[in-house]
């Protein structure tokens, strides 16, 4: 089953409601060890987010590899359940 609206994938299961921001800001602190992340919902919606991220990770990546680094946090979520997510990324 692919996620859609109202559901969402986390370790590899299929979880239903929309994730939170503190829930999003732990996943990408969990998947990027060291990382700081802010995450606000920009409608209050639950579905478009902007992102904040700064990691040792991105040093020597350029801006579209760290931004797939994230990105990869979400899988298939992004375009489903989390509809829009904007991404800054910077290093310490």
């Amino acid at each position: 089953m692919a996620p859609s609206e109202g559901v969402h994938v986390r370790s590899g299961a299929i979880v239903w409601g929309m994730p939170t921001t503190d829930e999003l800001k732990q996943r990408i602190e969990s998947a990027l060890p060291g990382a700081q992340a802010q995450v606000e919902d920009l409608t209050g919606g639950g579905d478009h987010f902007r992102a904040e991220v700064v990691s040792d990770r991105f040093t020597g990546l350029s801006r579209i590899e760290q931004h797939q680094l994230v990105y990869g946090v979400f899988g298939e979520e992004v375009g489903a359940a989390i509809h829009a997510l904007s991404i800054k990324t910077s290093t310490p």
